[in-house]
């Protein structure tokens, strides 16, 4: 028996309050699309100094990448406590949406002064990994892969469905 892994490309309205709840109503909807089991995932960044913000508003924080990065910089501007994570949720649903899995990962780090390094997208020139030193921009693909957020909760997910 064959496995598809193609990919399901349908806008799901992100209604939940958390990174699990958008996560589940993701796999669902794809499950009840195909009618098979499916994965899926919900992420963003998470400020100490903020409250958590923007948290799962971290796509929709501003208009571009760029704009959210400016915005994030501006609201940290004369702030000492730059923690920040990096969180994903991600949720296994069987075909009729039942859960079966659900794990999440995170990524700790600081926020830049200002944004540093070419590679990736979203948040990633201005969150520096704890774990490196780096912002994720600053990184390769395979090393951000190694330590990045979506990296720990697949890895736990795949974990808990052997």
């Amino acid at each position: 028996m064959g496995l598809d892994c193609s990919a399901v490309d349908i806008d799901v309205e992100e209604t939940g309050a958390t990174f699990e709840e958008n996560s589940v109503i993701k796999a669902r909807a794809a499950a009840e699309l195909t009618g098979k089991p499916a994965i899926a995932d919900d992420s963003g960044l998470c400020v100490e100094a903020l409250g958590g913000s923007p948290g799962v508003f971290s796509a929709r924080y501003a208009a571009t990448s760029q704009a959210a990065i400016e915005k994030l910089l501006k609201e940290l501007e004369g702030q000492t406590n730059r923690r920040a994570k990096f969180v994903c949720a991600i949720t296994l649903v069987d075909k009729t949406g039942k859960i079966l899995a659900q794990t999440t990962g995170e990524c700790h780090g600081t926020i830049a002064l200002k944004p540093a390094g070419s590679n990736g997208f979203g948040y990633d020139p201005v969150f520096i990994s704890n774990e490196t030193g780096l912002t994720f921009a600053q990184m390769d693909e395979p090393e951000k892969n190694k330590i990045s957020h979506r990296a720990k909760a697949l890895q736990s997910l795949m974990f808990m469905i052997r």
